[in-house]
């Protein structure tokens, strides 16, 4: 009997399949949280009279790192009960994030292949974060390994 909720296998995650996920919106709690867990302690993100005077910025930043992990987050679904391994990716930061905006995840297939050995494969997405507004904010291409189906 088949059990709903799982994640792809790697057979399932063809070259150029592609999804979205939900969105997730960022909270002041998120950023007071995740610069409190992290250390990340510098103005940008925690002085909001010095992020008043910046220019550059119409509001509350939010860091990165905290994006990626929003964006993991999202995806997990997607590898849940079939991922077995992170081996590791590219991430660029593309534009900035702020509290408030609404993020989801676009996710691609670009590469998918066997394992050497055992029933397990190897596959790279390319995760692109998607603000509200409809911009790209950051792209990584994360290697997982992940099972394969059960041999019947």
């Amino acid at each position: 009997m088949e059990t709903i909720g799982g994640g792809f296998y790697w057979q399932d995650m063809t070259v150029g399949r592609s999804f979205k996920t939900r969105g997730r919106t960022i909270t002041e709690t998120d950023l007071s949280g995740f610069v409190s867990l992290s250390w990340l302690n510098e103005q940008l993100f925690t002085n909001s009279e010095y992020m008043a005077a910046q220019e550059a910025y119409t509001g509350q930043l939010a860091p990165g790192g905290m994006l990626y992990l929003f964006a993991e987050g999202l995806a997990a679904p997607t590898m849940e009960g079939t991922g077995m391994a992170f081996l590791g990716m590219e991430l660029e930061v593309k534009g900035p994030s702020y509290v408030g905006d609404t993020v989801h995840l676009e996710i691609e297939v670009i590469e998918q292949r066997a394992a050497s050995k055992g029933n397990r494969g190897l596959v790279r997405t390319r995760n692109s974060v998607i603000n509200q507004k409809g911009e790209t904010v950051l792209v990584y291409t994360p290697l997982r390994m992940m099972r394969g189906r059960p041999e019947e």
